[in-house]
């Protein structure tokens, strides 16, 4: 057959791309085929990263959002020590903050409205009364372009309007997300505005260091590098004030776990309200990388995380809100504490707290921010 080499060669080209599209399951067990769709125009897709300690973090172009994260126990056993789902359209359909890149202003502003410059800006509502996370067009419902340019590294980037949820200036945007062979994640965060606004950004990642989301992170013992937290008020919204966490539910000064931690007082009037922990603390690491803004393990595998960031202040939120109506990666449903949130970030409201570190960026700045999950093994 005279076309037989042409017939190979679209024989071969089919094959490959195929096998691009479906390539074998990731060491947490997820298809990048159920990851590739389209969403605002632009094509989803499921990016892996690897190190030479086999660890794996696979991450989702669409709200630039960690959806597992594979790094091995005591005796040398892969756990998926991130909440999340195993196809896109779960966090398509059904909007949420799993493993989000959070932007532009992670956390609550206050009745969604803050002045700048004299000017009163009004935002999108999606929390209540307020705004919570960029509001509805927060990012993590964003699509970013995304670049690999090697197995350990990823590159995404996106422009948010002038005017998105009410926020001012077109914002350039880049986070890279870099996998080390000693299984540290670094997050690198960047921005710039070309008019003057605010901007906060985070990593929502919902942590189970026992690689087990059927079971509670009460367990899991933590520290905190801080001596004070910003309480809030009935509606979750700082109040102004910062409060010392000594003699409180809120002192992870000396590690302990969470469990007991919220037994210690359980009828605190800021436990009630936020039905757990979800509350800001106030950093004591002078935004140096050197030293862990927070460490946490899981005894039952010996699977350590260490924080270390440049943001002042760390949210921890222990999954109050979680109830069982998701269900997750093999099928778990995800109920209340399952899941621990680590979330370096600004003080929630900040915009409207001039008190506190300000969160402006200027045309002609560059918004930059560091986080570095470092995981390991305690014995």
């Amino acid at each position: 057959m005279k076309n037989t080499p042409l017939l190979i060669v679209l024989l071969s080209a089919l094959l490959g791309s195929c096998k691009d599209t479906y390539q074998e399951k990731t060491a947490s067990n997820l298809e990048r085929k159920n990851f590739q769709s389209h969403v605002n125009g632009k094509e989803t897709d499921l990016f892996t990263l690897k190190n030479k300690l086999g660890a794996e973090i696979c991450i989702t172009n669409y709200g630039g959002r960690i959806v597992s994260l594979m790094v091995p126990d005591r005796d040398g056993v892969l756990h998926d020590v991130v909440l999340g789902f195993d196809n896109i359209q779960e966090y398509v359909d059904k909007p949420s903050s799993f493993g989000a890149t959070v932007g532009r202003f992670a956390n609550r502003i206050a009745y969604g409205k803050f002045i700048l410059d004299g000017d009163t800006i009004s935002l999108d509502l999606n929390n209540g009364a307020h705004t919570i996370h960029g509001g509805a067009a927060g990012w993590q419902n964003q699509m970013f372009d995304a670049e690999q340019p090697s197995d350990s590294l990823l590159v995404l980037r996106y422009v948010s309007g002038d005017g998105e949820a009410g926020f001012p200036g077109e914002v350039q945007v880049k986070v890279s997300f870099s996998l080390s062979d000693d299984n540290a994640l670094r997050i690198d965060y960047f921005a710039e505005t070309d008019k003057k606004t605010v901007i906060n950004m985070t990593n929502h990642s919902f942590f189970n260091l026992a690689g087990n989301p059927e079971n509670t992170v009460l367990d899991h013992v933590l520290l905190v590098n801080a001596d004070a937290y910003t309480p809030l008020d009935s509606q979750l919204i700082t109040i102004g004030a910062l409060e010392k966490v000594a003699n409180t539910p809120f002192d992870f000064t000396n590690a302990v776990s969470v469990g007991t931690a919220l037994a210690r007082d359980s009828s605190h009037e800021q436990l009630q309200r936020a039905q757990g922990f979800d509350h800001n603390y106030v950093l004591q690491t002078k935004s140096k990388l050197e030293t862990p803004a927070a460490q946490v393990y899981a005894p039952t595998t010996g699977i350590s995380l260490d924080v270390y960031t440049t943001e002042p202040g760390l949210q921890v939120y222990t999954g109050n809100m979680l109830d069982g109506s998701r269900k997750g990666k093999k099928g778990i449903d995800y109920h209340k504490q399952t899941g621990l949130c680590l979330e370096p970030q600004h003080y929630p409201d900040s915009p409207n707290k001039p008190a506190w570190p300000s969160t402006v960026l200027e045309p002609g700045e560059q918004y930059t921010s560091t986080t570095i999950y470092q995981f390991g093994i305690k014995e």
